[in-house]
């Protein structure tokens, strides 16, 4: 299979609330891997609706930094939500109520890349 430069070759949606985040994994021409991640979230000004999309590319080189920080940091608010000491409560309420907001993040896995 050939890939042209920016072509798709995988894409994960994960619905979070009024977020939306996008991870596609692409190719470039030279058939090195690199992945995009978006967030999109819908907004409402003067009657109409709106998407505000943010966007970071993440290539091959910080695959495994990249894993490794988010790994620590969702360990961290773990550690720190047992404490009792921090909310573990959506205050935008779109989850179940008493659920821990961790449980509800997919993860992603660099390795198959």
């Amino acid at each position: 299979m050939e890939y042209d430069k920016n072509d798709e070759v995988y894409s994960k949606v994960v619905r979070a609330g009024k977020r939306t985040y996008f991870f596609d994994v692409k190719a470039t021409k030279g058939r090195d891997l690199y992945i995009t991640m978006t967030e999109s979230k819908k907004t409402f000004s003067d009657g109409k609706e709106y998407y505000q999309k943010h966007k970071i590319f993440l290539y091959k080189e910080d695959f495994e930094k990249f894993a490794d920080g988010l790994t620590d940091v969702v360990s961290k608010i773990k550690e720190l939500n047992a404490t009792g000491e921090f909310k573990t409560d959506d205050h935008n309420n779109h989850e179940v109520e008493n659920s821990d907001p961790i449980e509800n993040f997919s993860e992603v896995s660099f390795e198959d890349l």
